[in-house]
């Protein structure tokens, strides 16, 4: 690999980290959320997915946004990472229009609702400060929507999608 291959990877996985959170705030703000949880912690959370980015080891990023009191599900946001990383793709984007589509059809959430970003790793994973083991809740009675891409750069992205009451 080339010095400019290692530059050009090193990029992508800044590009598509830093879009992956940028898609939650949006998410978190256009259900009706307050985002100064997500922004308060967004260098923990940049560190961790440019870390295991770039080691391969992040398998997907989770929005989970709950009810407080009986911490059941309300809606999942999930990005499953696509390691196609290649020097001649030469794309990269985000799709907010697809995202801003999918938030008005799951809707606004209730006020009251909190929300968690989660981290689902390989196992044997470098360390990351601050990051451990976590459970998810349950999706039972939801059903899964897919959007397809969202964020991607030469190859190196995500897809998108969200859990919704059945």
């Amino acid at each position: 690999m080339s010095a400019v291959s290692v530059y050009t990877y090193t990029h992508s996985v800044t590009y598509v980290a830093d879009n992956i959170l940028k898609s939650f705030r949006d998410i978190i703000r256009l259900s009706g959320l307050n985002p100064k949880e997500l922004t308060d912690s967004w260098q923990s959370k940049l560190l961790a997915l440019s870390t295991w980015i770039a080691s391969q080891d992040l398998e997907k990023v989770i929005l989970e946004i709950y009810h407080p009191v009986t911490g059941a599900l309300v809606v999942r946001w999930d990005l499953d990472i696509v390691y196609n990383w290649s020097t001649d793709e030469g794309t990269f984007y985000t799709d907010t229009d697809q995202l801003r589509y999918a938030i008005q059809k799951a809707g606004v959430v209730p006020s009251e609702a909190k929300y968690d970003v989660l981290l689902k790793t390989k196992p044997g994973r470098p360390d990351v400060q601050g990051w451990g083991p976590v459970e998810f809740r349950s999706t039972t009675g939801m059903v899964k929507q897919s959007l397809g891409s969202t964020v991607e750069h030469n190859g190196l992205g995500a897809q998108a999608a969200y859990w919704r009451k059945a």
